[in-house]
């Protein structure tokens, strides 16, 4: 890359820092990415660029393309090192198969972020596989990451996704493509499962550190920064999964190599939003046991945050973790109840009301096979200052039909939510309006939708449905 090349590109002259390959070589591969014969931009996260200081005026495709796509940057190329649970069974034949670590840069909000690739090639880690991305994976990363995102969910997001020339996979020719993920940390809590594999108690120590100082700078020179550490850790993973439950959101492969060591949500394979409440829905069809199923998540996450004590027990004593993980349970209901409630037009309630609302809720969602989404979506729209008056009018409009004991506990249901109306006072009652509009979403991440978006690009090679939807989950 020469010097005019620099000048002229905004991402290249960011400001980069070197934290975590300051922490030497045991912890990455260097590596090069492929070099890909075409390029086609896809999409450019313009939302992004604010919090690394950018006009996206200043900002052409071409830029996004020799960023992330010719990958001309100078930054090195790190193909991260870590193992992991997967399905419960360790496997120590993980790493950065297809990706690497392609940059940190300080946002304008002080905080640390990564550029990852994702589909750039193979690694020391790709095994017998071919190290690229399909387009169709490439599109459903883009599509939850912004639905997710706009949903009040923490998570990683995507900066680009250009197009590449097509490859051949199982006999099969897919579409390729290349992402650049943007997201807190790479950093998992496989990365630490490595270290204790190859007994390495010192380098643990040092990434710790490294997690703390960097992730966690609040903490870091506190009396008892290592427990705190942990005992935050719990807490994070405990309100991301509560926002999941809420959103309907199911990851689908809650493997500990998938769970960041930030509590942010990343890495989206087969995940799924539930169409309707089904508790035991598996995103993944080959979870075939549905050990990460809809209401197994809370359970999944929980037992990842245990197994990951084992490498940190060489720095914290394992007792005091044990019983930080034992407020998991309380903390991950309470964060459940605080976003089910706030769908529900309501930012408190006593413990009594929110837990008989949210179950009542439940069991009409369950009972009807109304879409989940849709009810809500339905609740947001029929709102209305009379429900406060007459409890025969909330909800008389269904779109969706009930029958028999559909009917006793939606009448149950429409009872609870007038008595709580009626305690409101009419200011009260516009913002519980007000909190509806704004938590519950009108368009939904369906598996319909990704097909008919996939469907058209596929065929037609018309994206205007994907931009389309793009734009509409951010209203």
């Amino acid at each position: 890359m020469n010097d005019r090349q620099s000048n002229s590109n905004p991402f290249f002259d960011l400001n980069y820092e070197s934290a975590l390959e300051s922490l030497g070589n045991d912890f990455f591969d260097r590596v090069q990415p492929v070099n890909f014969s075409e390029h086609t931009l896809r999409f450019r996260n313009d939302n992004l660029l604010s919090i690394l200081g950018l006009d996206s005026n200043r900002v052409t495709d071409r830029h996004f393309l020799d960023f992330g796509g010719h990958f001309q940057g100078k930054q090195s190329c790190l193909a991260l090192r870590y193992h992991g649970y997967q399905f419960g069974q360790y496997n120590p034949y993980l790493g950065d198969g297809r990706g690497f670590l392609y940059g940190q840069i300080r946002g304008i909000d002080g905080q640390l972020y990564d550029f990852g690739t994702k589909g750039s090639g193979q690694t020391p880690h790709s095994q017998s596989r071919d190290g690229r991305l399909t387009l169709k994976g490439g599109v459903r990363e883009v599509l939850a990451a912004e639905a997710l995102h706009y949903s009040g969910v923490r998570t990683s997001r995507c900066l680009s996704l250009v197009e590449t020339e097509a490859f051949t996979r199982d006999g099969e020719t897919e579409k390729g493509a290349v992402m650049v993920r943007f997201s807190r940390s790479h950093l998992r809590f496989g990365t630490f499962e490595r270290l204790e594999y190859y007994d390495r108690p010192d380098l643990i120590q040092q990434l710790l550190d490294h997690v703390i100082q960097y992730y966690y700078p609040h903490l870091w020179q506190q009396q008892d920064c290592y427990i705190r550490f942990y005992t935050e850790l719990v807490e994070r993973i405990a309100q991301l999964v509560g926002q999941w439950m809420a959103v309907g959101f199911c990851h689908g492969v809650l493997n500990t190599d998938n769970m960041s060591i930030t509590g942010e949500s990343f890495d989206y394979g087969p995940y799924a939003f539930i169409d309707t409440y089904n508790p035991y829905f598996t995103a993944a069809a080959f979870d075939r046991q549905g050990r990460y199923s809809y209401r197994n998540q809370p359970g999944a996450c929980r037992w990842n945050l245990e197994m990951l004590q084992r490498p940190l027990s060489a720095v914290i004593p394992v007792s005091e973790m044990a019983a930080a993980l034992d407020t998991f349970s309380e903390s991950y209901t309470r964060y459940y109840h605080q976003q089910m409630l706030r769908k529900l037009g309501f930012d408190r309630l006593s413990v009594w009301e929110t837990e008989e609302l949210i179950d009542l809720t439940l069991q009409l969602l369950f009972l009807t096979k109304v879409n989940y989404h849709q009810f809500f979506c339905e609740l947001k729209q029929k709102f209305s200052r009379q429900w406060r008056e007459d409890a025969n009018s909330i909800l008389q409009d269904l779109e969706f039909l009930v029958s028999g004991e559909e009917v006793a506990i939606l009448k149950r249901w429409c009872w609870l939510y007038h008595q709580l109306l009626i305690m409101r006072s009419p200011t009260e009652i516009d913002i519980t309006a007000q909190c509806l509009q704004r938590v519950n979403p009108t368009v939904i991440l369906s598996k319909s939708a990704i097909e008919n978006i996939w469907q058209a690009i596929r065929e037609d090679d018309n994206w205007q449905p994907f931009i389309d939807f793009i734009q509409l989950v951010r209203v």
